[in-house]
């Protein structure tokens, strides 16, 4: 076979393989992890910006215990 022949062959494997698998919504459906615990474990690995996803966590942790602070207050003012 020559190169010519080969470049339909190769380009039709790759559209069949692309194809296949399973689809997002399955995956979707019964995540092993939570997103925070994705987050978590790429700001531990130590890549460049991890601090930053360490950084931001802690900023969305600050975040919500304080809104959950407001909102118990404004349940009960006294």
């Amino acid at each position: 076979m020559t190169a010519r022949s080969l470049l339909p062959a190769t380009l039709a494997l790759f559209m069949l393989a692309g194809c296949g698998g399973s689809n997002a919504s399955s995956r979707a459906d019964s995540p092993t992890k939570t997103q925070a615990q994705r987050d978590s474990a790429v700001g531990r690995s130590g890549l460049p910006g991890s601090k930053g996803v360490m950084k931001a966590l802690g900023a969305a942790d600050s975040a919500r215990a304080r809104q959950a602070r407001i909102d118990s207050a404004a349940k009960s003012p006294y």
